[in-house]
């Protein structure tokens, strides 16, 4: 028997944890709760969580400072959990590597297609990659896209990078010169079950840029007014 997926649910509220684990636990995923950041920390070494649920408004250390101090060693999926609905508070949790957000209060179906649909999109790399002639690979000069093993080489290195960046670069270098609005990218990398806005877009392509710099014979372009393009010269 498969091992049961593990959620970390992080959220001072200790009765909306435990209405979450509830809605979790049923569907057959196994969970830890703790209700403060520094706590999330610890917890997170030794639990070894698939994804993170995490509230923003926590005591002491707050969700953003966790979220940064978890991607500056793992690439674990988060999604954070907030009361605050602007679009500055959604794009600043989308910058810090967050993979998705979601408004309290949520519906308990939402929830749980959201935790599914980000862990479908997560695949952690494998160290030996076996031959496969299906094998989603595009290459550029210093720069190899493998969407099979979710891998990226950038100029002879590996590049770190959560799933969704990953396939963002992908879909746009399989398509060299192809122009896509940002409403199309959103419906082909985060797919309708995903309930947000085209600035997604924008901070996924902020991220790729600072990560894989424009090469002489290629690029990711933007094209003012419409969305964006993977350009070879």
């Amino acid at each position: 028997m498969a091992a049961k997926q593990k959620i970390l649910i992080v959220d001072d509220d200790n009765n909306i944890a435990e209405l979450i684990s509830l809605y979790l636990t049923k569907e057959c995923f196994e969970t830890t709760i703790v209700n403060d950041g520094e706590e999330a920390l610890t917890t997170f070494d030794s639990f070894e969580p698939n994804l993170i649920l995490l509230d923003l408004m926590l005591p002491g250390i707050d969700g953003y400072q966790v979220c940064r101090e978890i991607r500056a060693k793992s690439q674990v999926p988060i999604i954070m959990l907030s009361a605050k609905g602007e679009i500055f508070d959604k794009v600043l949790g989308l910058e810090l590597g967050a993979d998705d957000y979601i408004i309290k209060p949520f519906d308990s179906k939402e929830l749980v297609a959201r935790v599914k649909a980000v862990l479908r999109r997560y695949q952690p790399v494998k160290n030996t990659p076996t031959p496969n002639s299906n094998a989603k690979i595009v290459e550029y000069p210093e720069l190899v896209i493998n969407q099979t093993n979710y891998s990226v080489l950038y100029k002879g290195q590996t590049v770190d990078m959560p799933p969704k960046e990953l396939e963002l670069l992908y879909f746009l270098a399989s398509s060299p010169n192809q122009v896509f609005t940002r409403e199309q990218l959103l419906d082909h990398i985060w797919g309708y079950e995903y309930v947000g806005d085209t600035r997604t877009v924008d901070v996924h392509i902020k991220r790729l840029r600072e990560k894989i710099k424009d090469h002489a014979n290629w690029g990711l372009a933007t094209v003012w007014g419409i969305g964006y393009k993977f350009e070879v010269r």
